[in-house]
Order: structure tokens, then C-alpha cells, then sequence
């Protein structure tokens, strides 16, 4: 059964705040490119890349979660506004953008102040 962007977006903050990296990964295509939206650049491409940078990030933060403030829809894309806990005293807010191909996350854009 095919999932919508909404499911998938869902699926992967859940894991993401229960620092599973595997279910994390799950929401993700194998080939998965993450764009830091202000320059363009490229953050990771592809699970291995992410299962580094993530599964560190679960394993150094363990207070490291992600509340979402709103979440809109169109078409193939989820955008999240979400506010990022990163330790009792540090906190951020970032917008992230997927699009959804093939029932898989294959794209993200962040923005971050």
C-alpha cells in the first residue's frame, strides 16, 4: 500500500525521537539526497552517510528530539516547522522539506535560521 508524504514525513520524526536508526532509514530511499536549502549544498547522499550522521547524533544526544509545530502537504511533498531539542539548555528550529518518489523519501531540504 502506498503511503502519503504525511505518513512517511510521520514515520520518520517518530523514529528520529526514538533514535531508531533503522526505522529512521526505513522512510528513506537508498539514495537519499539532504540539501541544507540556504547554500545548496549537499549534506549526505544515501543511507550509509546517514546511518553515520544520525546514528551518531542518537548515540551522543540523548536528549536529541524534534516537536513538530505545523506540517503542510502538496502533492508528492511534506514540509515539517518543527522545534529541535538538542540538550536541556540548547534548542533550535530548523523546516524541512521531502519529497516523496516511489513511497520513499528521496529528497530533503532543511532551513535553519
Amino acid at each position: 500500500m502506498a503511503k502519503t508524504p504525511e505518513q512517511l514525513a510521520q514515520e520518520q520524526l517518530d523514529a528520529y525521537n526514538s533514535h531508531d536508526i533503522e526505522a529512521f532509514l526505513n522512510a528513506y530511499s537508498e539514495d537519499c539526497e539532504i540539501y541544507n536549502q540556504s547554500t545548496g549544498e549537499i549534506m549526505m547522499k544515501g543511507h550509509d552517510a546517514m546511518r553515520e550522521r544520525y546514528g551518531k547524533m542518537f548515540n551522543e544526544r540523548p536528549k536529541l528530539y524534534a516537536d513538530l509545530i505545523k506540517r503542510m502537504t502538496l502533492g508528492n511533498f511534506a514540509i515539517d516547522q518543527e522545534e529541535v531539542t538538542i540538550s536541556d539548555t540548547e534548542h533550535s528550529q530548523a523546516i524541512a522539506i521531502y519529497e516523496v518518489k516511489d513511497n520513499l523519501i528521496r529528497k530533503v531540504w532543511f532551513i535553519k535560521p
